[in-house]
């Protein structure tokens, strides 16, 4: 922390500002600032110290930009419901919440808590992150207030306003407490919605029995129907599908915007190079969910059906800071989707190499690395991390050193290559690492019918055949993400 002058936050430069005023106990006092580029740089007038608390409020206006392609090239989306009535819907993650207010447009900084106020003529209905506090009614039109009661990422703050209807129930949480359940779609799907709402809730049991309880009981758990695909807004995620299953029988968009909840909301990359947390997290979740639903083979098959989609073209988690385009896109601009099929991978490999009772009690430290935080509700449970935390995490989860394997799937992006060569009765295994990192994971063979795990100390190993024509196959399984196969 270091002492200011200046007051800078993030604003589109399509919005105009009004004005900036610093508010006291005795009422508003006006300060200078400045529009520099994207930026309003407000004058504070003398040097405030680390610790001194400051009111600002900006007046600001105009109109948010329109998104191109939502929800991956954002803004607002102003379209119509299938009945013909107004809908809309903000989706910021890659371009900013500065698209639509004042912010500091970075992952880690986040506001403690927030308030929202959204006035919509009737008889739409304005659904967003938090709690409803009231509704006021101002004849022709109703103003909808909502709080915010834990920490939000600021990409994560969300408004849809539609003629809603609202699916409501309760859920019984692993924590022992009912939690609010909401699902505004629009009036020609509310039977759709009626239907998928129990499928929606066993999506929140997996999470819960996975990972810990739900992070933000206090305020709800909800969903709105959104005329672009998905996203992860807090405690009211973005559905934008059309209530089918994928072919291992569940719905996918909402598994992976809940999961979000988790990783995304609850755990927070420090900093866009730490992105695949979010994203890599949630993807691998699935195939996690797959296995819960169909088994071994059906978690097998989803992470085989990601596997084409990997570039390796850049590191999954690059040292230094990075913004959301440098993670989402590669330099020639093309898609870049190694921060969620690659990162699942990464974690698929982990598994193998862990075990399972070390890998998931990773998991379950990660999203609270101290018991306390589970049942925590007022914010406490909320925090930033990197991708060195979950190598700590990892580590003491498993008591294994894992640097070499964090810097060979996530530092650098090339794969490493397995080579195999067979002499009469013995088998030889090396690793041709990238940049000659280490690189001693082992390998599991099948010999017959009896699968062993070779130990690849300094990256070579050796296996014993039972005799010259034994059938042997190597990672039959794909459990190891490399250059061939897996």
């Amino acid at each position: 922390m270091h002492p200011t002058s200046w007051f800078v936050q993030d604003l589109d430069e399509r919005l105009s500002v009004e004005s900036v005023a610093l508010l006291t106990d005795g009422g508003a006092k006006a300060l200078p600032f400045e529009r520099r580029g994207g930026q309003i740089w407000t004058d504070l007038e003398r040097t405030r110290q680390p610790g001194e608390r400051l009111t600002v409020r900006v007046r600001y206006g105009g109109t948010p930009r329109e998104a191109p392609r939502p929800p991956w090239d954002g803004g607002f989306t102003w379209t119509e419901t299938p009945g013909g009535e107004p809908w809309i819907a903000s989706s910021v993650q890659v371009n900013g919440a500065d698209l639509w207010w004042p912010t500091k447009d970075h992952p880690s900084d986040e506001p403690d808590s927030m308030a929202l106020s959204f006035t919509v003529p009737r008889p739409l209905v304005a659904a967003s992150n938090g709690r409803l506090r009231r509704v006021e009614d101002n004849g022709e039109a109703r103003t909808y207030h909502w709080f915010v009661s834990t920490p939000i990422n600021n990409y994560g703050v969300a408004l849809n306003v539609a003629p809603y209807r609202t699916v409501d129930t309760t859920y019984a949480s692993t924590s022992g407490t009912d939690i609010p359940v909401t699902f505004w779609v629009v009036p020609a799907h509310y039977q759709q919605a009626e239907k998928r709402l129990p499928q929606f809730l066993d999506h929140l049991r997996f999470y819960e029995e996975t990972l810990g309880p739900y992070p933000f009981r206090a305020d709800k758990y909800g969903i709105a129907e959104t005329p672009h695909l998905g996203m992860e807004h807090q405690t009211i995620i973005a559905y934008g599908s059309d209530f089918s299953n994928n072919e291992f029988g569940f719905d996918y968009l909402h598994h992976h915007e809940l999961g979000h909840e988790w990783w995304g909301n609850l755990v927070t990359a420090a900093d866009w190079s730490d992105f695949w947390l979010h994203e890599g997290f949630c993807t691998y979740m699935q195939a996690l969910y797959a296995e819960e639903l169909g088994g071994r083979e059906a978690y097998h098959s989803y992470l085989q059906g990601s596997r084409g989609g990997i570039n390796n073209e850049q590191p999954v988690a690059p040292r230094g800071s990075r913004s959301t385009l440098e993670m989402y896109y590669l330099p020639s601009g093309e898609g870049d989707g190694d921060i969620y099929s690659k990162g699942a991978w990464i974690l698929h490999s982990l598994r193998h190499l862990v075990g399972d009772e070390a890998f998931f009690e990773a998991l379950r430290r990660m999203a609270n690395p101290r018991p306390e935080l589970r049942r925590a509700t007022d914010g406490r449970q909320c925090r930033f991390a990197t991708t060195d935390d979950f190598l700590r995490i990892a580590e003491a989860a498993s008591g294994r050193e894992l640097d070499w394997f964090f810097e060979v799937y996530l530092r650098q992006p090339a794969l490493p290559r397995l080579v195999t060569e067979r002499s009469g009765d013995e088998l030889r295994l090396r690793w041709d690492a990238p940049e000659e990192l280490s690189f001693p994971m082992p390998v599991p063979v099948r010999v017959g019918g009896e699968t062993r795990r070779v130990k690849m100390k300094g990256g070579e190993g050796r296996l014993a055949l039972p005799n010259a024509d034994a059938e042997v196959q190597v990672d039959r399984k794909n459990w190891i993400l490399k250059a061939n196969g897996g």
